[in-house]
Order: structure tokens, then C-alpha cells, then sequence
């Protein structure tokens, strides 16, 4: 057989879909890779194939290769692409089949089509991003690819900026409790690292959302954060949609598709109640676990993933372990930094501050923007044990706002279970919901405001034990306004 010699100076790449740019690289220069932009080359001769994929590489793009529109379009279905080279005249299908099939199948990817100028309208008309003739320089390739990925990257740091105030950092948890204060210094130091973290706490707590601040404030933010429910996926369906599968691996598998561990690439995977995992699946959960390694289903090879992985559950795993229905060595690798997130029974001081929070967000949401809530109905949202925590309380602010009848939140707004409550006698709850006396001291007619505003504060202090959270809510200002006022007036914590 006589080999071209062009090819045995330019030899074909052994796999059409090789990431070269992932060889020899660690997480961190392959999710480089990817923040510059990823590219298909779909060019049928093997030397312009070759020659561009290098060139682009050199430049930090991720790049892969197709020789035919076949395989061209197994890459878009199974790798995130942002732009095509594709060869008008490739084996097979034309290259205006792969233009046509890819813009249907995934309008936002770009397609640059190489041809003759014969061929150059036909196709811009079937929706080609741009065109550039025979023979391909590799400057016109470089001016191109820049042109493109300048204009992309800033529409996404454009992005990134409207996003900015959003509050999916730290200071979405809110509270000022010494339990919640440990957890979120904890989550905030292993941000700082891609060492796996396991969340644990009561239904409700807030897991997700310190597992997407964790995101946040990592490395891998401007990447994806997926999430996994293990509970609420059929059990022979687990691995297809974890891991994905490829086109005839099973009945109805009539494509490729990625799994949400592949999606994840560069970015967090979060495996929600970790606890439900059928324990056949936690084998297969633990090689990707250990070597960033997933096995599609009906692939006759693995694919190395680069995600970080996050797992929560509010059930003991130490038990189910002791049970057989969970494995240690996945929960040792699991627990590099176990986090605990506190019920909220056990820290109500943060209630009135979560109330006024979710009130003011109801309030805008269900556009009721009068509607008041006394701080006299507030010890009944203190009192109460709360079994579905942050979650609980939410929802029953929300059902205040939609239903209240007036202008005011009233206590017979109030759900059963706060109705229910019993308070010491003296709060006379049935007929009159707990206040505050006015101060004995308290007589207008011989006092400047000044002196009003201050003795009004410092007797809310002292009512309320000197905490600032409650004081606040009860005076209907922000905590920041109660400090700057106490400092203004001296008011001070007797020693």
C-alpha cells in the first residue's frame, strides 16, 4: 500500500473526537482551555485538518476533529461546542447536511463553512456565521477565531456583571447564630479548594443553597453547577442519567447523550440526598469520586470528567454504612470536609431576621407592597419549632402575604400551628398578642425627639434582652440603622 506523502508528514489523529488539548493537562489548564472557547474542526483532508487543530490548540483553545459530517455531529451531541469549522466537501453527507442538521439541533453553536466562492452564498443563506475560500491561510483562521471569541467573551463578561448582585454567595444564609456563623466560615475556606464536601442537616436547612455559594466563590463559578436528586430518580434510570449513554445502548437510546456528571465538566456537581443512592450505582459513583472517571452506558470506553463534587443528605450515613446500605469508602471520600447545617430550633434568634427577609421578598413578589406585619405576631414565629425549618417558614410568609385579608398581617392570619401556641399568662396571647408597655418614663410634652428616639430604643433593647436582630424588627429598621442610632444617642449594653 502506498501511503500519500503528504500524510506521512501530516499522520491523521488516532480518534476523531481526541481532545489534544486535555492530554497531558491538569484540571485547571483544561477548564483554561474551555474559557477561551471550544472548537470542531470538520475538514475531510486530514493534513488541514491536523494543521488547524494545532494551530488552534497553540492559541488555548479546547479543539476536536471530525473527518465526515457522521462524526461531526456525534461531537455536538455529545460535547459542548461553540463553534464549527466545517468543509463543504467531506465523505458521506455534505457539508451543508452538517450546517443545516447542527443549526437545527443547537442554534447557538457557530458554523464557519470552507469552500469555493461558487459556494459561499448557498452557504451564508442556510445559515453559516461566516465563509472563508481555498486554500485556508492561517492568518484568515486566527483573525476569525479571535474576531468571534472577542465578541463572545464579551457579551459574557457582560453577563457575569448583570449577575454580580445576585445573592448566591455567603450572605444569601442569613442569620447571625454562632451555629450558622461556623458553618458558613467553614464552606467559605473549602470554596478555596476542590476537595469534595459533604452537607448534612435537617430537610430545609438550606443545603443547595451553601452548596451554590461554595460554587460561587471558587474557581470554578463562571462554570456550570449542576445538581443530581439521587431520591427522586427510578432506580434503572440512575446510571443513563448520571453518567449518560450512547446510541443503541439500550431500547429508546436513539442518540448519544450526556449524563450530568459530563455536564458538569469544569464546573460543581451536586449530588443531592446522597443517602438514596441504590448502593449498585455507589461503585461506579466512586470511581468518578476517586479518578474523575465515567463509564457511559454501553461505551466501550471511559471518559475522564474534571468536576467538583458537593454531596448533602439529611440522613446518618454513618448508620445506613453500619446497615450495608451505604459504602464506607465512598463516605470517606465523600466527608473530606463535612459541614453541618443547625435546624432552626435551635437557633431562633435568626427567626426575625428570616422573617423580615422573606416578607419584604413576598411583598415584591405577589406585588403588595403596603402590606405591614406587627412585630407584636413575631414571638409566635419564635416560639415555634419549625420541622421543616427555613424551607417551612418561607412558605408560611408567603401564604401570610397571598392570603392576609387587610392592609396588615393579623393574628387571625396566622396558620393553625402558630394559633396553637401557649405563652406565659401574662402575654395574655388569646385575646392579645404580646407587645411592649411603653416606658414609665415616657411623657412627651417635656422631651425633645432626640430624647424620645433614645428612650424609645434603649427600652426596646433592654425588652428584648439587648438583641439587635429583634430590636431591629420590632422598630421596623434595619439593623445597621439601630447600631448607627444607639451610637449616635450612646446607648450602650450595661456591663
Amino acid at each position: 500500500m502506498v501511503i500519500p506523502f503528504r500524510e506521512k508528514l501530516y499522520p491523521a489523529l488516532p480518534r476523531t473526537n481526541l481532545r489534544t488539548s486535555d492530554m497531558n493537562t491538569s484540571g485547571a489548564a483544561r477548564r483554561a482551555r474551555r474559557k477561551l472557547g471550544s472548537i470542531l474542526i470538520a475538514f475531510s483532508d486530514p493534513v488541514l485538518r491536523h494543521l488547524t487543530q494545532v494551530q488552534l490548540d497553540k492559541m488555548g483553545y479546547e479543539t476536536w476533529t471530525a473527518a465526515n459530517t457522521s462524526a461531526g455531529l456525534d461531537i455536538l451531541r455529545q460535547e459542548t461546542v461553540e463553534l464549527v469549522f466545517c468543509d463543504l466537501h467531506v465523505p458521506g453527507a455534505s457539508g451543508l447536511d452538517l450546517l443545516k442538521e447542527g443549526r437545527a439541533l443547537y442554534p447557538k453553536v457557530k458554523f464557519v463553512v470552507v469552500g469555493t466562492t461558487n459556494t459561499a452564498v448557498e452557504a451564508m443563506k442556510s445559515g453559516a456565521y461566516d465563509f472563508l475560500t481555498k486554500p485556508v491561510h492561517s492568518d484568515d483562521v486566527r483573525a476569525l477565531v479571535e474576531r468571534l471569541f472577542g465578541q463572545h467573551k464579551s457579551t459574557d463578561k457582560l453577563q457575569v456583571l448583570s449577575h454580580s448582585a445576585d445573592p448566591r454567595g455567603f450572605e444569601s444564609l442569613l442569620g447571625e447564630s454562632k451555629s450558622l456563623k461556623s458553618a458558613i466560615d467553614l464552606a467559605s475556606r473549602a470554596a478555596q479548594t476542590d476537595a469534595c464536601v459533604l452537607i448534612t442537616g435537617e430537610t430545609g436547612t438550606g443545603k443547595e443553597l451553601l452548596a451554590r455559594a461554595i460554587h460561587s466563590n471558587g474557581e470554578r463559578h463562571d462554570w456550570p453547577f449542576i445538581t443530581v436528586n439521587c431520591g427522586s430518580i427510578p432506580r434503572d434510570l440512575v446510571e443513563s442519567e448520571l453518567f449518560g449513554h450512547v446510541k443503541g445502548a439500550f431500547t429508546g437510546a436513539f442518540s448519544h447523550q450526556r449524563g450530568r456528571a459530563e455536564m458538569a465538566d469544569g464546573g460543581t456537581l451536586f449530588l443531592d440526598e446522597i443517602g438514596e443512592m441504590p448502593p449498585e450505582m455507589q461503585i461506579r459513583l466512586l470511581r468518578l469520586v476517586q479518578g474523575g472517571e465515567i463509564h457511559k452506558v454501553g461505551a466501550p470506553s471511559a471518559v475522564q470528567v474534571d468536576a467538583r463534587i458537593i454531596a448533602a443528605t439529611h440522613r446518618n450515613l454513618e448508620e445506613l454504612i453500619r446497615a450495608g446500605l451505604f459504602r464506607e469508602d465512598l463516605y470517606y471520600r465523600l466527608a473530606i470536609i463535612p459541614i453541618n447545617l443547625p435546624p432552626l430550633r435551635d437557633r431562633r434568634d435568626d427567626i426575625p431576621q428570616l422573617v423580615q427577609a422573606f416578607f419584604e421578598e413576598s411583598k415584591e413578589v405577589y406585588h403588595r407592597p403596603d402590606l405591614r406585619l406587627p412585630a407584636s405576631l413575631i414571638p409566635y414565629m419564635c416560639k415555634y419549632d419549625w420541622p421543616g425549618n427555613v424551607r417551612q417558614l418561607r412558605n408560611c410568609i408567603v401564604r401570610l402575604v397571598v392570603l392576609a385579608a387587610g392592609r396588615e398581617v393579623t393574628f387571625s392570619d396566622l396558620p393553625d400551628f402558630l394559633k396553637e401556641l401557649r405563652f406565659p399568662q401574662s402575654w395574655a396571647m388569646s385575646a392579645h398578642p404580646p407587645q411592649l408597655e411603653a416606658p414609665s418614663e415616657f411623657r412627651t410634652e417635656d422631651k425633645t425627639l432626640d430624647e424620645v428616639d433614645r428612650l424609645v430604643i434603649r427600652h426596646a433593647l433592654e425588652k428584648f434582652d439587648w438583641n439587635q436582630t429583634r430590636t431591629a424588627q420590632y422598630l421596623g429598621v434595619s439593623r445597621k440603622v439601630l447600631r448607627g442610632r444607639a451610637e449616635r444617642y450612646g446607648i450602650k449594653k450595661p456591663a
